[in-house]
């Protein structure tokens, strides 16, 4: 365009130039700006922030800042033993706008009534009796959660997060069961949730019968690890709240109040 108005000034009218140099002046200001565009989006993948950025203008606003995922694993035989106990402890923080894992708090939790696995159990869940003997007990590990949640910035009351489950046992049945039994107190934070079976049926229009495996199936994804790893459900959890969020789906509380 710029070599055009050099070679063809003579033949334009008089009373037309002023038109011309003005869409000649706004021609070389875009193509400047794309050019600043392309060197500002290189350096930005420079120093690691390509994908961050692709990421977040790809999924739609979530109503939380972060998604708290987690997955215990509990004692357990045929038939079953009661109280069950807690023995992992596992919570993926999320960022509600990369859906990308953020940090991670993961730990064995010692068994005081039934202190000894069952065979049933380790085969479930993979879980040996040398992971569970020596470490905290329940209430330690609560407390080194709210040192976590402190250190995350997760107890700020301007930033929005919520625990997901892959159902409404491990919030509703599990931990204040057994937080009764030992007479300890459940935090707030525990007291609301996002089950996830319930989040993948309103965006897919089926329930998951079969959970993890099922949701995968559906989203043509691969599981990751090993079945009722804890940790490694939490990992299957986030690749799918991932998934959905890239389809556009924006994630709800699903629990009632206590």
């Amino acid at each position: 365009m710029v070599a055009l108005f050099h070679i063809g000034a003579a033949k334009i009218p008089a009373s037309l130039l002023p038109r011309v140099r003005q869409a000649l002046c706004f021609y070389r200001l875009r193509c400047f700006l794309q050019g600043c565009g392309s060197t500002i989006n290189r350096k930005l993948a420079s120093h690691g922030f390509g994908a961050s950025m692709a990421a977040m203008s790809s999924f739609p606003p979530q109503r939380y800042h972060y998604f708290l995922v987690l997955d215990f694993e509990a004692t357990c035989d045929k038939p079953q033993i009661h109280p069950q106990e807690i023995i992992e402890f596992p919570i993926l923080k999320l960022n509600g706008r990369t859906m990308e894992i953020e940090s991670t708090f993961h730990m064995y939790v010692q068994p005081v009534v039934h202190p000894q696995l069952t065979p049933f159990c380790t085969e479930l869940t993979g879980i040996i009796q040398g992971m569970v003997d020596g470490q905290p007990s329940l209430q330690q590990v609560l407390e080194r959660v709210d040192e976590w949640m402190a250190k995350e910035g997760l107890l700020d009351p301007s930033v929005k997060s919520i625990f997901v489950t892959c159902g409404d046992w491990d919030l509703k049945v599990m931990l204040p069961g057994q937080c009764q039994y030992l007479g300890l107190p459940v935090a707030d934070y525990f007291k609301q949730w996002i089950n996830l079976k319930k989040a993948y049926s309103f965006a897919m229009g089926s329930w998951p019968k079969n959970g993890l495996l099922d949701m995968n199936k559906g989203l043509n994804l691969q599981h990751i690890g090993r079945p009722h790893s804890g940790i490694d459900d939490c990992k299957n959890i986030a690749n799918i709240m991932k998934t959905l969020a890239h389809r556009g789906f924006i994630f709800k509380q699903t629990s009632k109040p206590f």
